[in-house]
C-alpha cells in the first residue's frame, strides 16, 4: 500500500536500468532509417529506376565479441549510361562493417567502423566504404529517450496510470551474448 501511494504521488526517480536490445531491434531500426525504400534498398548510387546503380539491401546484424556486426547483400550495375542501358559489369556481393556500441546523452550510437569484409572489385568498393564507415553506423542511432515516451504515451488507456519519461541518460552499453545491454538513469513520473 504504501509503494501504490509512494508511485501515485508524484515523481519517481529511477536509477540504473538496463535495457536489453536484440540484434533483430537493430535490423527493424536499420530498415526503418536506412532502407526504406519500397524495395527494401538502400541507394548509394543511382536509384531503382536508374540503368546504372549501386545498393545494399537485407541487413543482418549480430554480435561478436564486443562489437555489432551489420552483414548486407550489395548489387550493382556499375558502367556507362548508354541510350537507357548501362554498358558496364555487374556485381552482386556481400559486405561485413562492425561499430562499437557508443553512449552519447539520450541516445544509443555506434563508433568505430571496422570494414570486416568487402568486395573484390575496388569500383564498388570506392562506393562501399563511405556508406559502411559513415552512412550506415549513423543511421542506426537510437533515442533512447523518445523511444521509451512513444512507448509510455498509452500508458493511461492501458493501465489507468499516465506515465511519463523526463530526463534519460544513457551511461554505458556493452554487447553480452545475443544482445547490446543498455544502462541508464531517468526520472519517470505517474500521475
Amino acid at each position: 500500500m504504501a509503494v501504490t501511494l509512494m508511485i501515485l504521488a508524484g515523481p519517481v526517480r529511477a536509477h540504473a536500468i538496463e535495457i536489453k536490445v536484440s540484434a533483430q531491434a537493430l535490423e527493424r531500426t536499420l530498415n526503418t532509417q536506412l532502407f526504406n525504400a519500397a524495395d527494401g534498398r538502400y541507394y548509394f548510387r543511382g536509384s531503382a529506376t536508374s540503368p546504372c546503380y549501386a545498393y545494399a539491401q537485407e541487413p543482418k546484424v549480430s554480435f561478436k565479441d564486443e562489437r555489432i556486426v551489420i552483414h548486407v547483400k550489395t548489387h550493382a550495375r556499375l558502367g556507362t549510361k548508354l541510350r537507357g542501358s548501362c554498358l558496364g559489369v555487374g556485381l552482386n556481393t556481400e559486405a561485413d562493417v562492425s561499430v562499437v556500441p557508443d553512449a552519447q546523452g539520450e541516445s544509443i550510437g555506434f563508433r568505430d567502423p571496422n570494414l570486416d569484409h568487402l568486395s573484390e572489385s575496388r569500383e564498388l568498393n570506392f562506393l562501399l566504404v563511405p556508406f559502411l564507415s559513415k552512412k550506415l553506423p549513423q543511421q542506426m542511432r537510437i533515442n533512447a529517450a523518445d523511444l521509451i515516451r512513444q512507448l509510455l504515451a498509452k500508458s493511461a488507456e492501458a493501465t489507468g496510470y499516465d506515465v511519463k519519461l523526463g530526463n534519460l541518460k544513457v551511461h554505458s552499453m556493452q554487447v553480452s551474448g545475443d544482445a547490446l545491454v543498455v544502462d541508464f538513469d531517468g526520472d519517470l513520473s505517474v500521475q
